[in-house]
């Protein structure tokens, strides 16, 4: 039903018509007088800077003006009277639109014709207001992993394997590797490093238990299927794999076995700094530290993401989800196809309805992202990233410059800028509801669901 009550200032005629709660169809009609002086302003500059063959520069016939730009300068005084009308429309009336409005499905065809009258139909969709309450009433278990004898042994294995070295071996196992030659007819290759784990087929078994010395015969193409992985190998571009024989004899030169580090100061100090652990006690008490800080983080993580399922199922935010996808496919014309785009849609929703939630919170209590928290979360990222290729206590001039590259991207700034909402809403959420801390152990932990 049209609004009667529906604000049309300044513009000639306007209806609005509420389809359900969240989304709207305005018509916009305008008559030639609400455009004329635009369109005429429009014309009067093209023919100031125009220069046609035969008239002076901007002395061309008003006539030729109009009939080479005519229709463009019409198109563009028509779109900016009705831009401005439709912006007066949400902004006057206080809609909390959502995306952008689309031309409507049954806008009637327009005539481009100086001196017509014009009717526009959009449609608008708009956001619901989030009203739901954040108090000791909301109750969420904060998990505590129980740190176990067996895990704190895994944790010191795996830690001497990963400062452990290669050192000659003299039978190759599984986990080990084997520096050989390979010979064929028409190409020899020498030194290839080949581990035994990578190897497939009928030769895994004849690298297993290979000594220097030994001799047999494979086919490179069934023994390494992965074409990068052969290609280096057998030390040759990929592209040059299909002219090359398979049948190869390979000669082991040597076998490389992975010898775990033994605990010693020397390896302390590598793993925790110079000075820091000294003794076998210590070495076990630093162990259990680091994995009741894994766990902390692990259980951190699942607060948030618990938060975060507790408080979109509570707020139960509806959206006008016909028309976002309408929406996601004209913004994302060209990009996406409407199968990729119905394949994420799902989650484009999931996502969104978390970034109201979000923004609701932090309105609510006062947050604000500033510089320095950007700064802080790229220092953060640029640190993470260096631990993940096993480089710890990274010189600060180091992150500071890995930092400055990732602020000088605007996309990435407005992701760190995301991630530092998040951390802020988490935290006001975390302060705000009721958290019983609940001990649990690994196991059942992560069978969490």
């Amino acid at each position: 039903m049209p609004d009667d009550n529906f604000n049309n200032k300044n513009i000639m005629n306007v209806e609005k018509n509420q389809i359900d709660a969240l989304d709207w169809q305005v018509s916009i009609s305008i008559a030639p007088e609400d455009y004329a002086a635009s369109e005429k302003k429009r014309l009067s500059e093209r023919r100031r800077n125009a220069d046609f063959k035969g008239f002076r520069k901007g002395n061309a016939p008003m006539a030729l003006i109009q009939r080479v730009y005519g229709e463009q300068a019409l198109a563009e005084a028509v779109n900016e009277v009705i831009s401005e009308g439709l912006n007066n429309v949400i902004k006057e009336n206080n809609l909390r639109v959502i995306g952008e409005p689309l031309s409507s499905e049954d806008q009637p065809e327009i005539e481009w014709k100086s001196g017509n009258s014009f009717t526009f139909k959009f449609d608008i969709a708009t956001a619901p207001e989030l009203t739901f309450e954040i108090g000791k009433d909301d109750k969420l278990p904060r998990y505590a992993i129980t740190v176990t004898e067996t895990a704190k042994k895994e944790m010191k294995e795996n830690m001497l394997r990963q400062f452990g070295s290669m050192e000659e071996g003299t039978e190759a196992g599984e986990e080990d590797f084997v520096i050989a030659d390979l010979t064929s007819e028409a190409k020899t290759v020498e030194g290839a490093y080949i581990s035994v784990r990578s190897v497939e087929g009928d030769a895994h078994a004849k690298f297993l238990g290979a000594k220097a010395g030994d001799k047999f015969d494979i086919n490179v193409n069934e023994a390494f299927k992965n074409e990068s992985d052969r290609a280096a190998m057998l030390k040759v571009k990929k592209e040059e794999l299909s002219g090359i024989a398979p049948e190869f004899q390979v000669n082991i030169v040597n076998v490389k076995t992975f010898v775990a580090a033994t605990e010693s100061q020397e390896t302390y100090d590598k793993m925790f700094g110079e000075d820091k652990v000294h003794r076998s006690e210590e070495f076990d008490a630093a162990v259990a530290e680091q994995l009741k800080a894994n766990y902390a983080q692990e259980a951190d993580y699942r607060l948030d993401q618990d938060l975060k399922a507790y408080f979109m199922d509570k707020a139960s935010i509806a959206l006008p989800e016909a028309f976002l996808r309408r929406w996601l496919i004209y913004v994302n014309d060209g990009k996406f196809t409407e199968e990729q785009i119905d394949k994420e849609f799902d989650s484009f929703l999931k996502d969104y309805r978390w970034q109201m939630i979000r923004s609701y919170v932090m309105d609510k209590y006062g947050l604000k992202v500033e510089d320095k928290d950007i700064k802080e979360a790229a220092l953060g990222y640029a640190s993470y990233q260096y631990m993940m290729y096993g480089m710890g206590n990274v010189p600060q001039q180091f992150l500071e410059q890995a930092a400055q590259q990732m602020l000088s991207d605007q996309n990435q700034v407005r992701r760190l800028e995301e991630t530092v909402e998040d951390r802020k809403t988490f935290a006001a959420l975390k302060e705000n509801v009721t958290l019983t801390s609940k001990k649990i152990s690994l196991e059942k932990f992560r069978e969490l669901k």
